[in-house]
């Protein structure tokens, strides 16, 4: 039996937020694994034009290419891309879903508002540069249309009535100190998922990028275990 693996990532970002958990996949596996970028996404952002159907239509060309070189596929999705695996398992016969830091409610405001305490008291000690949340949000800060953001919104609202539909194994990952995402998102994802082969895993130290959290060793053998079995 062929397998493939899908790995969408998230809003203004790229296939690089997932690379941890793909070099894992593709080191214990003989999997195809793809990795789309999505329109105006990647190293580069130029999300201005893009709209969610862009981003939807992207991820259904990318499975169906990958569907007709396997017999399964299982999706992973990073954030928004674990909204758009879950619109995925809506529309084709996606046969596992990983999602990770799913953005289905987003925005951690008591989260964000330590990192940002903490992003300001850096600054004044002259530091600013070494805060990893800001190193990574800097430059989307600068480079994200309030459009954009948006579009990704309109997502959420498209797939969040039809999650009770999505019948199919599911594995939630979420990071307790992720400050975008609340990590109640993920308990949330898990009671509404009718189906009764789903697991989740709470990582005390990870932020809302995943796969770089301390303990992605433990919950990256979980995840290939439940795609094995």
């Amino acid at each position: 039996m062929s397998i493939g693996v899908l790995m969408l990532h998230g809003f203004s970002g790229g296939p690089y937020e997932m690379e941890p958990l793909t070099e894992y996949i593709k080191n214990n596996t003989d999997w195809i694994v793809e990795t789309p970028t999505l329109c105006g996404h990647g190293e580069e952002l130029s999300l201005k034009g893009f709209t969610a159907e862009h981003w939807l239509i992207d991820a259904e060309l990318a499975y169906k290419r990958l569907s007709e070189k396997v017999e399964n596929v299982y999706v992973v999705g990073f954030s928004m891309g674990g909204v758009i695996a879950l619109y995925l398992a809506m529309c084709y016969p996606v046969k596992k879903l990983v999602l990770l830091s799913a953005a289905v409610k987003y925005i951690a405001p008591k989260q964000l508002i330590v990192e940002l305490q903490k992003i300001a008291k850096e600054a004044v000690e002259g530091q600013l540069k070494n805060n990893e949340l800001f190193k990574q949000y800097e430059y989307k800060l600068r480079s994200v249309p309030v459009s954009a953001a948006i579009q990704f919104m309109r997502i959420v609202r498209r797939v969040e009535p039809y999650i009770e539909t999505i019948d199919i194994p599911t594995f939630i990952v979420q990071g307790k100190c992720d400050g975008i995402v609340p990590y109640s998102t993920a308990q949330y994802l898990y009671d509404k998922l009718p189906t009764t082969e789903k697991y989740i895993y709470f990582s005390s130290c990870g932020k809302h990028h995943i796969c770089f959290s301390e303990d992605c060793d433990t919950w990256f053998s979980d995840v290939l275990h439940f795609l094995k079995s």
